[in-house]
């Protein structure tokens, strides 16, 4: 019997993983009073929001949101962000997104950051799917899952019951 969706992650699952990843981006930025939370749009940056609001909760960093716009389908395409080049010049800056599959969306957003002094560069991501096809890694992870090339991640986060599915 073929099972269509396969739930990997519950909200339960998911919150723990985000208050993980929080602590995690804590730890390696304690010395900082300010970060910059840059989350690709559209999970990636409601994601983010979720990490900014744990943050908030356990430390006294400042984290401020980044809306990152790439073109999925054309990431060689512009991208954009919410802030100014000035607001994130050398800060301590995660790139932030739900899934890392081929690891195209995540480079091309390094790319655009590369072009700024930083302080330090990290990315995070909920779910790893060890499929790079680029040299990416994801410093911050909630849970990594080998799977075949032609199964998918959906990861809903912006309504709940929020979940991570093998579709």
């Amino acid at each position: 019997m073929l099972v269509k969706n396969n739930v990997i992650l519950n909200e339960r699952e998911i919150n723990y993983k985000i208050r993980r990843i929080a602590f995690q981006i804590y730890e390696s930025n304690v010395e900082e009073t300010e970060i910059i939370l840059a989350g690709i749009d559209k999970n990636g940056y409601i994601l983010a929001k979720k990490l900014k609001a744990v943050l908030q909760k356990i430390s006294p960093i400042n984290p401020v949101l980044c809306k990152v716009i790439i073109n999925k389908k054309e990431p060689q395409g512009p991208v954009s962000t919410s802030i100014s080049e000035s607001e994130y010049a050398n800060k301590s800056l995660i790139l932030i997104d739900d899934v890392l599959n081929s690891g195209t969306t995540l480079i091309y957003g390094v790319k655009h950051f590369l072009n700024v002094p930083l302080k330090q560069f990290k990315t995070a991501v909920l779910v790893n799917r060890n499929h790079k096809k680029y040299p990416i890694k994801a410093d911050f992870k909630g849970l990594s899952l080998s799977t075949s090339l032609h199964e998918h991640i959906e990861v809903q986060i912006d309504k709940k019951p929020y979940e991570a599915l093998l579709v």
